[in-house]
């Protein structure tokens, strides 16, 4: 698979770049894809896995993939969708998306997640301490375009050929629960909230959530590869000397063009940390081991 699928829901931290250095470095075993975070999907809709489970705490994000793979949303009812709120956004401006905004959240229609996700500001998925969508405006009202529209609706449409020939499975639930239900041969790929970053995360992420991941991916006795991030100009992510330093290490320069505030759009060093070694065809992506 050369070609890189980009899924309709965006999503800040989004690996799109850094897919053909991810797909390069995997080892799999004949078991499962995993992703405890699935987040956009991105990675693992790029790896050419047979049986996965996608998981994440987020239950729109679920839902939305899920009734993707159910076939109850389809990119022509997407199209049809758009189109009409298109419209509406058009002449109804601020005032329309705040109106989407308040049906969302009292219904939660994962067709009105996709299209808060696609004109909110920046493109940012946050949620209050009551659950609810409060991301702002992001005026334009012109933004589905008939260009865009068919852009997002070919997204729908590339995905729905792999979901209909695939066994993927989309679970809401925490990651321990995810990675419990590993076994030695499956892979395990997580791309949690990034620690000591700026993030907007459907949940809290702290240093316990950093322990508790590693400790349950060791547990798991699977290979696992996590994301994370290395160092930017200004500081280098003390976390991986003191959680993560039993991992070998892969890094790569990235840059992240979302983000609500401009000093979280600066470029980044982006780790990859893996728990086995890779052929020596593949070896000079390590930077450090231990």
């Amino acid at each position: 698979m050369d070609k890189i699928l980009i899924p309709p829901i965006k999503i800040q931290g989004i690996k799109t770049k850094l897919v053909p250095l991810i797909r390069n470095s995997v080892l799999m075993a004949g078991g499962r894809w995993i992703e405890p975070f699935m987040g956009s999907g991105v990675v693992g809709f790029n790896m050419d896995a047979q049986h996965a489970l996608f998981c994440d705490t987020n239950p729109y994000l679920i839902e939305f993939y899920d009734r993707m793979k159910r076939g109850t949303i389809t990119s022509s009812r997407v199209r049809e969708f758009l189109e009409r709120e298109g419209r509406l956004l058009e002449t109804g401006g601020e005032t329309y998306y705040y109106e989407v905004r308040d049906r969302f959240n009292a219904r939660h229609d994962p067709l009105d997640f996709l299209f808060l996700n696609r004109s909110c500001f920046n493109g940012v998925i946050r949620f209050n301490r009551g659950y609810k969508f409060n991301v702002p405006y992001g005026h334009k009202p012109h933004r589905f375009s008939k260009a865009y529209i068919t852009k997002i609706v070919n997204q729908v449409k590339n995905l729905e050929g792999l979901f209909s020939s695939r066994d993927w499975v989309f679970q809401c639930r925490p990651f321990e629960d995810t990675i419990a239900e590993a076994d030695p041969d499956d892979f395990i790929y997580c791309d949690p909230p990034y620690i000591g970053r700026h993030v907007d995360y459907y949940d809290s992420w702290n240093e316990l959530s950093e322990i508790r991941l590693h400790e349950a991916l060791l547990a798991s006795h699977a290979r696992f590869m996590l994301s994370t991030w290395d160092h930017n100009q200004y500081r280098s992510n003390e976390y991986l000397r003191h959680i993560w330093f039993d991992c070998n290490k892969i890094t790569a320069d990235h840059f992240y063009h979302v983000g609500a505030k401009e000093k979280n759009r600066r470029p980044i060093v982006e780790a990859l940390l893996i728990n086995y070694s890779l052929p020596s065809a593949r070896s000079g992506w390590i930077a450090n081991d231990g």
